[in-house]
């Protein structure tokens, strides 16, 4: 299958900004659930609906997307709106598929990161923010048949899978920042092994992995700008695998929130339409308020757009790579461990005894309801309320 180019898109141009706008949008607005419901509405709408792109070329798109660093939901419904409009298409599908989002999440943040929230927001908050480890569990889990499979049937290979997931996982519950190091390493070492069975050579690799975990001194706008990057363009596999990231440049490092407020944002990226990405949009607006909430969601999809617009023509090459292959047969466990991992950090950032009886009840409520993670946190957060509102301590 080709990916059309501008030239080549035939009836694609009939299709007018003004519709991308309103159908993204749309999207946009009712794509709760993550990127489960973002694609099978980009399915419906591209595919089953309007007709607009084959089945067989949607399905490659999605495949091509997961390939890349970044929301792989969001990169989908930029390269579909790419595929019928060129960049323009994409920027303005694209901007329309996350504002809308983005508009709630920093509306929430206002509320929720106020100085002195009413007492039950902030019990809500206590509650849905107690159920996000569970979430990261589940997130960690729904990716690992794939992520399996992937590896191969050889001994060897699915060895190598498990100490990837376990590194990966080690990194996240540990090392904060750093753990994209671990990413990248397991991807390199799984491209080593596999050039080395074939004979091939392979380049060394750089210095700009460890520049990219570094923190950039002194905060202020400077280091946010340098969070909301390494979100958007280092999160491989999913969104979840950003948490450990943000959570310890965001509390740890520049203190622009506590464990709470943090865990928080991850709960309110998760109820809000739009990927778990936009959880740096609050992150921004406690370092900088309106202000640094849009310049780190800004900053953060910036990637994603420049990934499609520049390198959607040669998404089949991109598949076709072994090189590529290889590198994320390697880095896709351990960002499944990774994600695992992540939710011991967010597990220990509780406050209240309580906390954890709620976290054990969305951990026994997200296998029965399968996808079911807004109404876990949505329940987690009513279950904050009574609590609060029956004298137990949240703050």
């Amino acid at each position: 299958m080709e990916v059309a180019t501008g030239e080549d898109r035939g009836g694609a141009a009939r299709v007018g900004l003004g519709t991308i706008a309103r159908e993204w949008g749309r999207i946009g607005c009712i794509g709760f659930g993550g990127p489960p419901t973002h694609i099978a509405l980009l399915r419906q709408l591209c595919v089953e609906r309007r007709r607009w792109i084959p089945a067989a070329e949607f399905e490659d798109g999605v495949a091509a997307t997961n390939l890349l660093p970044g929301p792989a939901s969001t990169q989908l419904a930029i390269f579909t709106a790419w595929r019928l409009r060129g960049p323009a298409g994409a920027l303005v599908g694209g901007v329309c598929f996350i504002v809308p989002g983005l508009a709630l999440i920093l509306a929430l943040a206002a509320l929720f990161l106020a100085g002195h929230p009413p007492l039950w927001v902030r019990g809500a908050a206590a509650g849905s923010g107690a159920a996000v480890a569970a979430v990261a569990v589940q997130a960690a889990v729904s990716l690992v048949p794939a992520s399996w499979k992937r590896a191969g049937k050889a001994r060897a290979a699915r060895a190598r899978w498990i100490g990837y997931g376990l590194a990966g996982g080690v990194a996240a519950a540990l090392t904060g920042p750093w753990l994209v190091l671990v990413l990248i390493g397991a991807g390199l070492v799984e491209v080593a092994v596999r050039a080395r069975a074939s004979g091939r050579r392979q380049r060394r690799a750089g210095s700009w992995p460890l520049l990219a975990a570094a923190p950039v001194a002194g905060g202020g706008l400077l280091a946010l700008a340098w969070v909301a990057l390494k979100v958007g363009a280092l999160s491989y596999g999913g969104g979840f695998v950003i948490i450990p990231l943000m959570q310890a440049d965001a509390v740890g490092h520049y203190h622009w929130m506590t464990d709470g407020q943090f865990l928080n944002a991850v709960a309110l990226g998760q109820i809000t339409p739009g990927p778990v990405v936009q959880t740096v949009a609050v992150v921004g607006y406690a370092a900088a308020g309106v202000g640094g909430g849009l310049l780190a969601a800004a900053v953060a999809f910036a990637p994603s757009f420049l990934f499609v617009i520049v390198g959607g023509p040669r998404f089949d090459r991109l598949r076709a790579d072994d090189r590529v292959q290889a590198f994320f047969t390697g880095a896709g466990p351990a960002v499944v461990g990774a994600i695992a991992g992540s939710a011991i950090p967010l597990a220990l950032a509780l406050q209240h005894a309580w906390q954890y009886g709620v976290l054990a009840a969305a951990a026994l409520w997200l296998p029965a309801a399968r996808r079911g993670v807004v109404s876990a946190l949505l329940g987690a957060g009513v279950l904050g309320v009574i609590v609060v509102l029956a004298g137990w301590p949240v703050s």
